[in-house]
């Protein structure tokens, strides 16, 4: 099922300390940067943090711009967000500021947590998860029954550690403020734990008064069939490469990127590159990594459209090229229709093989749109 855009938004002292211990919350971000983060409020469906935000900050959260409103409205958008809690035990103080500002809330918890949040009297749709929390449960909660496409993350830091160690965060929105905090005993941004390996990408510095905004997009790919925010960007970029190909009436244009365990790109292709006229995109990305790569057994091969089973112009189709490198996970967008060969079953080759095939199905339009003059 497909997920919210999930992105994390926080500030941090320069010592990485969400807050002091005093009585008062700690402002890390400058009035300008409150002002940006009132604007990204306005363009997502969802904003949420958990329960232990809740009792210790007792937010509103709330677009405060009437001009951001009121445009949400014009653009047929409730002129609030969704707000979004997640609590286990259903413990919150019915009277917080969170249910009684704003628009549609819910709360997000366990079978035990929605009978004490009923009986408490919450002021929010209360839904239950089951007896336990489960992130991705939540997250295709939210897209399936609440709309939610993008969902701004904005605390605390338990709830950033938890999506960031499940691969389920999308986007890291960071704030650097200018100060130490420097007591052990005051909540920190990220907590201990297995963590996804790599580097995150670095894709904007912004400097707005005197704190510091940078926007880390995660690069580690999924394992098995399980799928990591990372692998819908990947999968994008494919797609992206697939509007590059020349036209064909006797082919379709595809993009493909070979991607490391540790988010490290070997190689990306796309149909006709080079001026080969029956180049496929993944026999273009894979001709690019040494054979002898190490890295190779542990890459993902995303490619905007199945992998080939057969093909009349090469000797090798591309699922056996992938499968001859070594590769043994491809995602992918779109299932080869029968245009050009009946029965294409790319994906049927790399599984009987061992490998493990994942289909975002959310990203099959663009697949498709540059082939669109093949249709009919």
């Amino acid at each position: 099922m497909p997920l919210p855009h999930v992105l994390l938004s926080a500030a941090v002292s320069l010592d990485g300390y969400l807050d002091d211990t005093g009585p008062e919350r700690l402002l890390l971000s400058s009035p300008a940067d409150f002002d940006r983060v009132d604007g990204v409020r306005a363009s997502v469906d969802a904003i949420l943090v958990g329960g232990g935000t809740v009792r210790a900050d007792n937010p509103r959260l709330l677009v405060n711009s009437a001009e951001r409103r009121a445009a949400r409205v014009a653009d047929g958008r409730a002129e609030y967000p969704l707000k979004v809690t997640v609590s286990g035990s259903g413990e919150l103080d019915p009277a917080a500021r969170f249910w009684h500002t704003g628009g549609d809330k819910v709360l997000l918890t366990t079978d035990d947590g929605a009978r004490r949040a009923r009986a408490l009297g919450i002021g929010a749709d209360v839904v239950s998860l089951g007896a336990d929390l489960d992130w991705r449960a939540a997250l295709e909660y939210l897209n399936d029954r609440r709309g939610v496409r993008r969902l701004m993350v904005e605390g605390g830091g338990t709830v950033h550690t938890q999506l960031l160690q499940q691969g389920l965060a999308d986007e890291l929105q960071l704030v650097l403020a200018p100060l130490f905090v420097g007591d052990p005993a005051a909540p920190r941004l990220f907590g201990p734990g297995a963590y996804q390996g790599g580097r995150l990408r670095l894709v904007e510095t912004r400097r707005i008064e005197d704190v510091v905004l940078m926007r880390y997009l995660p690069t580690a790919p999924g394992a098995g069939d399980r799928v990591a925010a990372a692998d819908r960007h990947w999968l994008a970029l494919a797609c992206e490469l697939a509007e590059l190909c020349p036209p064909s009436d006797t082919a379709f244009s595809v993009g493909a990127v070979v991607v490391a365990a540790d988010g490290s790109e070997l190689a990306r292709g796309h149909s006709r590159e080079g001026g080969d006229p029956v180049v496929h995109a993944e026999e273009a990305a894979l001709a690019k990594v040494d054979p002898e790569d190490p890295r190779l057994p542990g890459a993902t091969v995303y490619s905007s459209l199945e992998p080939c089973a057969r093909r009349a112009s090469r000797p090798a189709p591309c699922a056996r090229l992938i499968l001859d490198a070594g590769v043994r996970r491809v995602v992918t967008a779109w299932r080869e229709p029968d245009t050009f060969v009946a029965g294409a079953d790319g994906s049927g080759v790399l599984t009987a093989a061992g490998a493990v095939v994942v289909v975002l199905a959310e990203y099959a339009q663009r697949a498709k749109a540059p082939n669109r003059h093949l249709e009919g």
